[in-house]
């Protein structure tokens, strides 16, 4: 996969993460770039394409997969992150509604797309699918089921030629992270390590100094390996 000359989707486009991996698609010859994002998005170079997309609105999400005739890659990028202590069911309900079943919908809504292509979908998760934030234990709730989601899809899409990456974010400066203190690593570095990744087809993506220091026990381990075990049944 060369990012070269590729139709790509990017959710939560407007800022951060989203903002740079548009950046970065650029910087590596995409052909077409479609920035999603819930509000109004200009952008100077023309290969972009501002696409209205709530990620939790069904309408939005039909009429970009209406607007958009071809398409190599999708990433869900798209994120909220809420402090709280899982005493409120309604933070825990609005961030499942953005970070499981937002990219749910819209690798729904673009699949017959990424299919033709054998194209790949890219879903950025967070190191807190692996273990909590016990401030943002809502959040780490709703990455662990995206996870899941995306291991998923990588079993059942294989045999259509469609493959499927996790991001294992760490800390990373942006308006997300901002109210913490600690170590964080820039936007852009983290985009080209994304990049990095799918054009070198790597299942699960460790873009950051912190991720990277799980990246070896991970590929390695028996979770894995129990994965992939698992995930080869669906082509049995």
């Amino acid at each position: 996969m060369n990012i070269a000359d590729k139709t790509i989707l990017i959710t939560g486009a407007n800022r951060g993460i989203g903002q740079a991996l548009v950046t970065e698609a650029l910087a590596r010859g995409a052909g077409r770039v479609y920035a999603g994002s819930r509000g109004p998005l200009a952008h100077p170079d023309a290969r972009v394409t501002p696409v209205t997309l709530d990620v939790t609105d069904a309408a939005q999400v039909q009429a970009a997969a209406r607007g958009i005739a071809a398409l190599d890659i999708l990433v869900n990028n798209a994120g909220i992150a809420l402090y709280d202590d899982l005493s409120d069911r309604t933070a825990l309900d609005r961030q499942l509604a953005v970070n499981l079943f937002g990219p749910y919908a819209v690798t729904q809504a673009f699949l017959p797309l990424l299919t033709v292509a054998h194209g790949a979908i890219v879903n950025n998760l967070s190191l807190n699918a692996f273990a909590p934030m016990p401030v943002i234990p809502a959040y780490s709730v709703s990455k662990a089921a995206a996870f899941s989601l995306t291991q998923s899809l990588r079993a059942l899409l294989a045999g259509r030629g469609v493959r499927v990456h996790a991001v294992l974010t760490g800390p990373t400066d942006t308006d997300m992270t901002r109210g913490y203190d600690i170590p964080k690593v820039s936007a852009l570095s983290v985009a080209r390590a994304i990049f990095d990744g799918v054009e070198r087809e790597e299942e699960d993506i460790f873009p950051d100094p912190l991720s990277a220091t799980v990246a070896d026990s991970w590929r390695n381990g028996a979770t894995k390996a129990l994965e992939r075990q698992l995930a080869a049944t669906a082509a049995a």
